[in-house]
C-alpha cells in the first residue's frame, strides 16, 4: 500500500543520471513527481518511462520535475536514459532503502513496486498511484491531477 495522501514524503539523497546527488529536501518549494519502478529495460518499465517521456511537456510547462527511481545502478540508468531519450533524471536506490521508506518495495523479493507519487511544494503527498502491471495509467493519472 502506498503512503497516504497528506503524509510528508521521507527525505532522501540519491545519485542521479546527471552525476549529482538529488536531495529531496532541496526540492522544497515546487511540486514534483517520483515514480518507482522495478527494473530498467523491462517491458512495462520501459513503457512507463517512455510514457513519462511522451507526456513530459505537460510536466515541464508547469515546472514539475519528474524523477524515476529503481534499484538499478547509475551506469545502467544512463544506458536506459540514452536508449529511450528520457528527458528526466533517474535515481539509483541500490540498497532499496528509499523504495522501502516510500512503501514501494516488495518485501520478499526486495524489488521496487510500481508506485507514482505527486508531491506538493511542501513535499507532502498529494496523490499516489499504485499498480504493478499498469504503466501508462500511472502517467495518465498524474496528467489528470496536474491539469486540475
Amino acid at each position: 500500500m502506498a503512503l497516504s495522501k497528506g503524509t510528508k514524503a521521507p527525505n532522501f539523497s540519491l545519485p542521479s543520471t546527471s552525476d549529482e546527488v538529488l536531495k529531496l529536501e532541496q526540492m522544497k518549494g515546487k511540486p514534483l513527481i517520483l515514480f518507482f519502478y522495478p527494473k530498467d529495460f523491462t517491458n512495462k518499465c520501459t513503457q512507463e518511462a517512455c510514457e513519462f517521456r511522451d507526456q513530459f511537456s505537460e510536466f515541464k510547462n508547469l515546472e514539475i520535475p519528474v524523477f524515476g527511481i529503481s534499484r538499478d545502478d547509475i551506469p545502467t540508468h544512463k544506458k536506459f536514459k540514452k536508449a529511450y531519450k528520457l528527458p528526466f533524471d533517474l535515481l539509483s536506490d541500490e540498497d532499496g532503502s528509499v523504495c522501502k521508506a516510500f512503501d514501494a518495495l516488495i518485501p520478499l523479493i526486495k524489488m521496487p513496486k510500481r508506485v507514482t507519487y505527486l508531491l506538493d511544494e511542501n513535499l507532502r503527498i498529494v496523490s499516489a498511484y499504485e499498480g504493478l502491471f499498469e504503466s501508462k495509467s500511472h502517467v495518465e493519472a498524474m496528467v489528470r491531477l496536474i491539469r486540475k
